[in-house]
């Protein structure tokens, strides 16, 4: 019998093994399956906020409300420092009449605008930044404020940033709630192959007289291990499928009260992957780390 056969079938025997009895075998691996969604689950939510929100601030842009006092020849002054900035990448001005017509056709009250004795509308410039990052856009705003002739200077996408760090913020305590869900399946592991090797004791023993190895006799133990945390790694994945597509249609329906193409994406396939192989690992971990304390233990009569 070569080495492949041994070990698949091992493998087979070890299979069998976790469904017995059948119930308690479906519980485990379902526990290890919803522990290991939860912060799968997050990860995906968090990376689909983090797609909007570069989205929402892929252009970030600060308006600069001029004081209605500002005369023709201070607004030429004001787009040449502007467009001279190094921290600025174009400069728009919206004229107070521009900004007036379109003011009325967004609001339907094209009829109370045209009755108003005076536009009360200032002039203003829209500026699109080279950087990105909410502190250097922050550090621009409160520079651009201080020029002569400006009233008020406003970042239109604070909002987005505030969302990032909440992003941010999110995404540690997803990484904590991961370690400890971890060392939980670890835990889980180390006790059910506990279970085995008590209730195995006596075969073990009789493997030792006749001259078993230890990496023999841990082997089983180890497959079962990685086996059954593969196995609530295949359901993990199964259970994020399923909660994504229960949540398609309703974000569909907001996506299209805002009027945004927003939409969820799946686990990628290198993500499936690397979820498949940690669970696998976290199984194999849980169960030496049992294995090699209770194995040395057993000792042969």
């Amino acid at each position: 019998m070569s080495a492949l056969t041994r070990h698949l079938s091992v493998a087979g025997i070890v299979f069998k093994r976790i469904f017995t009895p059948p119930l308690a075998g479906l519980i485990n691996i379902l526990v290890i399956g919803i522990a290991l969604s939860l912060p799968t689950g997050m990860y995906v939510l968090l990376q689909n906020a983090q797609g909007l929100v570069a989205q929402l601030s892929s252009t970030p842009q600060i308006s600069l409300f001029l004081s209605m006092s500002t005369t023709p020849e201070n607004v030429r002054k004001i787009r040449t420092q502007l467009n001279q900035h190094p921290g600025i990448k174009k400069v728009v001005f919206i004229s107070r009449t521009e900004a007036l017509a379109p003011l009325g056709q967004s609001t339907g009250l094209e009829d109370v605008i045209a009755g108003l004795e005076s536009n009360p509308l200032p002039d203003a410039f829209v500026i699109t930044a080279n950087a990105g990052n909410a502190k250097s856009l922050e550090t621009l705003r409160d520079e651009l404020r201080q020029i002569h002739g400006v009233e008020l200077s406003q970042l239109d996408s604070a909002w987005a940033y505030k969302l990032e760090a909440i992003v941010n913020f999110a995404r540690i305590a997803v990484l904590v709630l991961a370690s400890l869900l971890s060392f939980g399946l670890i835990t889980i592991t180390f006790n059910t192959i506990r279970l085995q090797t008590l209730t195995q004791r006596d075969e073990i023993q009789v493997a030792k007289l006749i001259g078993a190895t230890d990496a023999f006799i841990r082997r089983p133990f180890l497959y079962f291990g990685a086996l059954q945390g593969l196995l609530g790694g295949i359901t993990a994945t199964l259970i994020i499928i399923l909660g994504l597509q229960l949540l398609k249609h309703p974000l569909a329906t907001l996506s299209q009260l805002y009027a945004s193409n927003f939409s969820l994406q799946p686990l990628s396939l290198s993500d499936s992957l690397s979820l498949l192989l940690f669970s696998l690992y976290l199984g194999w971990l849980g169960a030496w780390l049992s294995v090699a304390r209770h194995l040395s233990q057993i000792k042969p009569r």
